[in-house]
Protein backbone atom coordinates (compact mmCIF):
# COMPACT_ATOMS: atom_id res chain seq x y z
CA UNK A 1 0.00 0.00 0.00
CA UNK A 2 1.08 3.76 -0.61
CA UNK A 3 1.69 6.10 2.31
CA UNK A 4 -1.73 7.97 0.51
CA UNK A 5 -3.48 4.79 1.19
CA UNK A 6 -2.42 3.95 4.91
CA UNK A 7 -3.81 8.02 5.61
CA UNK A 8 -6.96 6.80 4.53
CA UNK A 9 -6.68 3.43 6.40
CA UNK A 10 -5.72 4.39 9.30
CA UNK A 11 -7.77 7.32 9.69
CA UNK A 12 -10.60 5.03 9.67
CA UNK A 13 -9.11 2.67 12.23
CA UNK A 14 -8.83 5.63 14.36
CA UNK A 15 -12.77 6.17 14.27
CA UNK A 16 -12.80 2.40 15.08
CA UNK A 17 -11.03 2.98 17.95
CA UNK A 18 -13.34 5.31 19.71
CA UNK A 19 -15.90 2.00 19.98
CA UNK A 20 -13.54 -0.44 21.76
CA UNK A 21 -14.74 -1.81 24.30
CA UNK A 22 -12.91 -0.78 27.75
CA UNK A 23 -12.04 -1.89 30.65
CA UNK A 24 -15.04 0.31 32.39
CA UNK A 25 -17.55 -1.74 30.23
CA UNK A 26 -15.70 -4.92 30.87
CA UNK A 27 -16.47 -4.27 34.66
CA UNK A 28 -20.06 -3.72 33.44
CA UNK A 29 -20.31 -6.95 31.50
CA UNK A 30 -18.81 -8.10 34.83
CA UNK A 31 -21.51 -6.66 37.32
CA UNK A 32 -24.46 -8.12 34.76
CA UNK A 33 -26.72 -9.73 36.85
CA UNK A 34 -27.42 -12.49 34.42
CA UNK A 35 -26.28 -13.72 30.85
CA UNK A 36 -29.02 -11.77 29.59
CA UNK A 37 -28.45 -8.76 31.03
CA UNK A 38 -24.50 -9.20 29.70
CA UNK A 39 -25.66 -10.17 26.22
CA UNK A 40 -28.14 -6.80 26.07
CA UNK A 41 -24.87 -4.50 26.84
CA UNK A 42 -22.94 -6.01 23.93
CA UNK A 43 -26.46 -5.42 21.91
CA UNK A 44 -26.86 -2.19 23.09
CA UNK A 45 -23.14 -1.15 21.75
CA UNK A 46 -24.03 -2.37 18.53
CA UNK A 47 -22.37 -5.85 18.55
CA UNK A 48 -23.77 -8.55 17.00
CA UNK A 49 -26.87 -7.90 13.55
CA UNK A 50 -29.60 -6.80 15.11
CA UNK A 51 -31.16 -10.60 14.88
CA UNK A 52 -29.33 -12.97 17.42
CA UNK A 53 -30.42 -12.86 20.43
CA UNK A 54 -30.48 -15.23 22.91
CA UNK A 55 -27.85 -16.12 25.41
CA UNK A 56 -27.21 -19.94 24.15
CA UNK A 57 -26.37 -18.37 20.53
CA UNK A 58 -23.56 -16.11 22.07
CA UNK A 59 -20.73 -17.49 19.58
CA UNK A 60 -22.66 -16.70 16.94
CA UNK A 61 -22.34 -13.12 18.34
CA UNK A 62 -18.80 -13.25 18.48
CA UNK A 63 -18.32 -14.66 15.06
CA UNK A 64 -20.02 -11.88 13.31
CA UNK A 65 -17.69 -9.40 15.34
CA UNK A 66 -14.67 -11.44 13.85
CA UNK A 67 -16.07 -11.31 10.63
CA UNK A 68 -16.78 -7.59 10.75
CA UNK A 69 -13.01 -6.57 11.68
CA UNK A 70 -12.29 -9.38 8.69
CA UNK A 71 -14.48 -7.54 6.36
CA UNK A 72 -12.84 -4.24 7.41
CA UNK A 73 -9.47 -5.33 6.62
CA UNK A 74 -10.72 -6.28 3.54
CA UNK A 75 -11.97 -2.98 2.61
CA UNK A 76 -9.11 -1.22 3.87
CA UNK A 77 -5.94 -3.16 2.58
CA UNK A 78 -5.14 -4.05 -1.48
CA UNK A 79 -3.36 -7.53 -0.04
CA UNK A 80 -4.48 -9.43 3.37
CA UNK A 81 -1.43 -11.93 2.97
CA UNK A 82 0.99 -9.68 5.88
CA UNK A 83 -1.94 -10.74 8.05
CA UNK A 84 -2.16 -14.54 7.29
CA UNK A 85 0.03 -14.58 10.40
CA UNK A 86 -3.09 -14.08 12.52
CA UNK A 87 -4.97 -16.79 10.98
CA UNK A 88 -2.39 -20.14 10.86
CA UNK A 89 -3.80 -21.39 13.87
CA UNK A 90 -6.87 -21.38 12.53
CA UNK A 91 -5.34 -23.84 9.34
CA UNK A 92 -3.82 -26.00 11.56
CA UNK A 93 -6.67 -26.54 13.96
CA UNK A 94 -8.45 -27.46 11.01
CA UNK A 95 -5.93 -29.78 9.76
CA UNK A 96 -6.06 -31.51 13.39
CA UNK A 97 -10.17 -31.83 13.20
CA UNK A 98 -9.88 -33.20 9.58
CA UNK A 99 -7.12 -35.87 11.05
CA UNK A 100 -9.34 -37.19 13.56
CA UNK A 101 -12.07 -36.98 12.05
CA UNK A 102 -10.31 -39.27 9.24
CA UNK A 103 -8.53 -41.38 11.32
CA UNK A 104 -11.57 -42.28 13.93
CA UNK A 105 -14.55 -41.84 11.31
CA UNK A 106 -15.86 -39.43 13.71
CA UNK A 107 -18.16 -36.25 12.42
CA UNK A 108 -16.83 -33.30 14.18
CA UNK A 109 -19.60 -31.18 13.23
CA UNK A 110 -19.06 -27.81 14.17
CA UNK A 111 -15.61 -27.85 14.96
CA UNK A 112 -13.80 -26.07 11.62
CA UNK A 113 -13.68 -22.63 11.67
CA UNK A 114 -14.15 -21.11 8.56
CA UNK A 115 -11.56 -18.01 9.02
CA UNK A 116 -8.44 -19.27 7.67
CA UNK A 117 -5.98 -19.06 4.49
CA UNK A 118 -7.19 -22.16 3.72
CA UNK A 119 -10.62 -23.59 3.22
CA UNK A 120 -11.65 -26.35 5.55
CA UNK A 121 -12.89 -27.98 2.68
CA UNK A 122 -9.43 -28.40 0.91
CA UNK A 123 -7.54 -29.44 4.34
CA UNK A 124 -10.26 -32.38 4.95
CA UNK A 125 -10.03 -33.24 1.40
CA UNK A 126 -6.01 -33.70 1.33
CA UNK A 127 -6.20 -36.04 4.57
CA UNK A 128 -8.85 -38.01 3.37
CA UNK A 129 -7.37 -38.56 -0.15
CA UNK A 130 -3.69 -38.54 1.29
CA UNK A 131 -2.88 -35.71 -1.08
CA UNK A 132 -0.77 -33.40 0.78
CA UNK A 133 0.02 -31.40 -2.74
CA UNK A 134 -3.52 -29.73 -1.72
CA UNK A 135 -1.86 -27.94 1.50
CA UNK A 136 0.75 -25.50 0.96
CA UNK A 137 4.14 -26.89 1.25
CA UNK A 138 4.93 -25.44 4.87
CA UNK A 139 2.03 -27.95 6.01
CA UNK A 140 2.67 -30.88 4.18
CA UNK A 141 5.25 -32.40 6.13
CA UNK A 142 3.76 -32.08 9.25
CA UNK A 143 0.11 -33.37 8.06
CA UNK A 144 1.36 -36.60 6.62
CA UNK A 145 3.25 -37.45 9.67
CA UNK A 146 0.66 -36.20 12.42
CA UNK A 147 -1.55 -38.67 10.16
CA UNK A 148 0.45 -41.38 10.21
CA UNK A 149 1.46 -40.76 13.90
CA UNK A 150 -2.62 -41.22 15.06
CA UNK A 151 -3.38 -43.72 12.44
CA UNK A 152 -1.15 -46.23 13.75
CA UNK A 153 -0.57 -45.43 17.53
CA UNK A 154 -4.01 -43.84 18.31
CA UNK A 155 -2.32 -40.75 20.58
CA UNK A 156 -4.53 -38.28 20.56
CA UNK A 157 -2.26 -36.05 22.37
CA UNK A 158 1.08 -36.43 20.75
CA UNK A 159 -0.53 -35.81 17.08
CA UNK A 160 -2.03 -32.43 18.61
CA UNK A 161 1.70 -31.39 19.81
CA UNK A 162 2.93 -32.21 16.58
CA UNK A 163 0.43 -30.03 15.09
CA UNK A 164 0.35 -27.15 17.33
CA UNK A 165 4.49 -27.23 17.39
CA UNK A 166 4.04 -26.43 13.50
CA UNK A 167 1.82 -23.91 13.69
CA UNK A 168 3.94 -21.98 15.92
CA UNK A 169 7.12 -22.07 13.83
CA UNK A 170 4.42 -21.09 10.82
CA UNK A 171 3.17 -17.92 12.94
CA UNK A 172 6.70 -16.87 13.86
CA UNK A 173 8.29 -17.29 10.57
CA UNK A 174 5.54 -15.61 8.90
CA UNK A 175 5.83 -12.52 11.19
CA UNK A 176 9.68 -12.44 10.91
CA UNK A 177 9.14 -12.58 7.10
CA UNK A 178 6.96 -9.84 7.27
CA UNK A 179 9.53 -7.67 7.82
CA UNK A 180 7.01 -5.68 9.76
CA UNK A 181 7.86 -4.61 13.50
CA UNK A 182 4.68 -5.52 15.36
CA UNK A 183 3.84 -8.43 13.44
CA UNK A 184 7.27 -9.68 14.48
CA UNK A 185 6.48 -8.86 17.59
CA UNK A 186 3.25 -11.17 17.14
CA UNK A 187 5.22 -13.90 16.09
CA UNK A 188 8.38 -13.71 19.17
CA UNK A 189 5.10 -13.32 21.63
CA UNK A 190 2.91 -15.89 20.28
CA UNK A 191 5.89 -18.46 20.79
CA UNK A 192 7.10 -17.05 23.75
CA UNK A 193 3.96 -17.18 25.82
CA UNK A 194 2.83 -20.70 24.45
CA UNK A 195 6.07 -22.25 25.22
CA UNK A 196 5.73 -21.46 28.40
CA UNK A 197 2.23 -22.52 29.17
CA UNK A 198 3.06 -25.88 27.47
CA UNK A 199 6.18 -25.77 29.92
CA UNK A 200 4.21 -25.67 32.92
CA UNK A 201 1.72 -27.63 31.70
CA UNK A 202 3.69 -30.51 31.06
CA UNK A 203 5.83 -29.82 34.53
CA UNK A 204 2.43 -30.52 36.31
CA UNK A 205 1.29 -33.44 34.50
CA UNK A 206 4.86 -35.05 34.57
CA UNK A 207 5.79 -34.86 30.98
CA UNK A 208 9.49 -35.91 29.97
CA UNK A 209 12.53 -34.17 27.93
CA UNK A 210 10.86 -36.17 24.65
CA UNK A 211 7.29 -34.21 24.89
CA UNK A 212 8.79 -31.17 25.58
CA UNK A 213 11.45 -31.68 22.46
CA UNK A 214 7.85 -32.37 20.46
CA UNK A 215 6.41 -29.34 21.60
CA UNK A 216 8.48 -26.25 21.90
CA UNK A 217 9.09 -24.22 18.97
CA UNK A 218 12.07 -22.10 18.98
CA UNK A 219 12.46 -18.69 19.59
CA UNK A 220 14.58 -15.36 20.23
CA UNK A 221 14.35 -14.56 23.32
CA UNK A 222 13.56 -17.61 25.33
CA UNK A 223 16.43 -20.42 26.02
CA UNK A 224 14.07 -23.33 25.40
CA UNK A 225 16.58 -26.02 26.21
CA UNK A 226 16.68 -24.11 29.67
CA UNK A 227 13.29 -23.61 29.65
CA UNK A 228 12.83 -27.33 29.08
CA UNK A 229 15.65 -28.57 31.96
CA UNK A 230 13.32 -26.24 34.13
CA UNK A 231 10.24 -28.28 33.15
CA UNK A 232 11.39 -31.59 33.93
CA UNK A 233 12.75 -30.11 37.19
CA UNK A 234 10.37 -28.62 39.12
CA UNK A 235 7.95 -25.71 39.13
CA UNK A 236 10.40 -23.99 41.32
CA UNK A 237 13.01 -24.23 38.42
CA UNK A 238 10.46 -22.87 36.28
CA UNK A 239 9.82 -19.74 38.28
CA UNK A 240 13.82 -19.57 38.91
CA UNK A 241 14.25 -19.52 34.65
CA UNK A 242 11.69 -17.24 34.22
CA UNK A 243 12.62 -14.85 36.32
CA UNK A 244 15.86 -14.71 34.77
CA UNK A 245 14.43 -13.78 31.44
CA UNK A 246 12.88 -10.29 30.07
CA UNK A 247 9.34 -11.84 31.13
CA UNK A 248 9.98 -11.75 34.80
CA UNK A 249 6.86 -10.29 35.55
CA UNK A 250 5.52 -13.33 34.28
CA UNK A 251 7.06 -15.55 37.27
CA UNK A 252 4.77 -13.38 39.54
CA UNK A 253 1.31 -14.34 37.89
CA UNK A 254 2.58 -18.05 37.56
CA UNK A 255 2.70 -18.10 41.20
CA UNK A 256 -0.57 -16.41 41.80
CA UNK A 257 -2.85 -19.08 39.91
CA UNK A 258 -2.91 -20.34 36.43
CA UNK A 259 -5.56 -18.28 35.23
CA UNK A 260 -3.59 -15.19 36.15
CA UNK A 261 -0.46 -16.36 34.26
CA UNK A 262 -2.93 -17.34 31.06
CA UNK A 263 -4.04 -14.30 31.79
CA UNK A 264 -0.19 -12.22 31.84
CA UNK A 265 0.69 -13.72 28.26
CA UNK A 266 -2.69 -12.47 26.31
CA UNK A 267 -1.69 -9.20 28.41
CA UNK A 268 1.60 -9.09 27.17
CA UNK A 269 0.80 -8.84 23.75
CA UNK A 270 -1.66 -6.10 24.32
CA UNK A 271 1.14 -4.21 26.19
CA UNK A 272 3.23 -4.40 23.17
CA UNK A 273 1.18 -3.77 20.45
CA UNK A 274 -0.96 -0.58 21.99
CA UNK A 275 2.43 1.88 20.96
CA UNK A 276 0.49 1.91 17.51
CA UNK A 277 -2.53 3.76 18.95
CA UNK A 278 0.44 6.76 18.20
CA UNK A 279 1.95 5.26 15.17
CA UNK A 280 0.50 6.60 11.50
CA UNK A 281 1.29 6.20 8.16
CA UNK A 282 2.17 2.30 8.68
CA UNK A 283 0.65 -1.26 8.90
CA UNK A 284 0.92 -1.11 12.35
CA UNK A 285 -2.25 0.14 13.68
CA UNK A 286 -4.44 -1.80 11.20
CA UNK A 287 -2.77 -4.93 12.67
CA UNK A 288 -2.91 -3.65 16.28
CA UNK A 289 -6.90 -3.39 15.33
CA UNK A 290 -7.18 -6.64 14.67
CA UNK A 291 -5.45 -7.91 17.52
CA UNK A 292 -7.51 -5.32 19.58
CA UNK A 293 -9.90 -7.20 18.42
CA UNK A 294 -9.38 -10.51 18.67
CA UNK A 295 -8.35 -9.11 22.62
CA UNK A 296 -11.89 -8.09 23.22
CA UNK A 297 -14.17 -11.07 21.69
CA UNK A 298 -11.80 -13.75 23.58
CA UNK A 299 -12.35 -11.55 26.67
CA UNK A 300 -16.55 -11.03 26.00
CA UNK A 301 -16.26 -15.07 25.67
CA UNK A 302 -14.78 -15.60 29.06
CA UNK A 303 -16.97 -13.04 30.92
CA UNK A 304 -19.96 -14.45 29.11
CA UNK A 305 -19.00 -18.36 29.76
CA UNK A 306 -18.26 -17.28 33.48
CA UNK A 307 -21.79 -15.76 33.45
CA UNK A 308 -23.53 -18.75 32.04
CA UNK A 309 -21.41 -21.03 34.92
CA UNK A 310 -22.05 -18.67 37.61
CA UNK A 311 -18.82 -18.31 38.58
CA UNK A 312 -18.02 -15.71 41.02
CA UNK A 313 -17.18 -11.84 39.93
CA UNK A 314 -14.23 -12.06 41.44
CA UNK A 315 -13.14 -15.32 39.38
CA UNK A 316 -14.40 -13.95 36.28
CA UNK A 317 -12.37 -10.94 37.06
CA UNK A 318 -9.16 -12.81 37.22
CA UNK A 319 -9.47 -14.06 33.70
CA UNK A 320 -10.28 -11.07 32.33
CA UNK A 321 -7.71 -9.47 29.91
CA UNK A 322 -7.21 -5.64 29.68
CA UNK A 323 -8.43 -4.20 26.61
CA UNK A 324 -6.38 -1.89 23.85
CA UNK A 325 -7.99 1.64 24.69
Amino acid sequence: MSDKQYIYAVARIRAKEMHLLTGGFMEQLIAAKSPGECLQLLLDKGWGDGQVNGVDRFEEILSIERKKTWDLMDELMDDLSPFDVFLYSNDYHNLKAAIKEVCTGTDYEGIFISQGTIEPEVIFKAIEERDYSLLPERMRPVAKEAFDTLLHTRDGQLCDIMVDKAALEAIYEAGYATKNPILSLYGELTVVTADLKTAVRAQRTGKDMAFLKKSLAPCKTLDINALMAAAVDSFDAIIKYLSSTKYADGAEELKKSPSAFERWGDNLIIRAIRPEIHHPFTLGPLAAYVLARENEIKTVRIVLSGKINDMPEDSIRERVREMYV
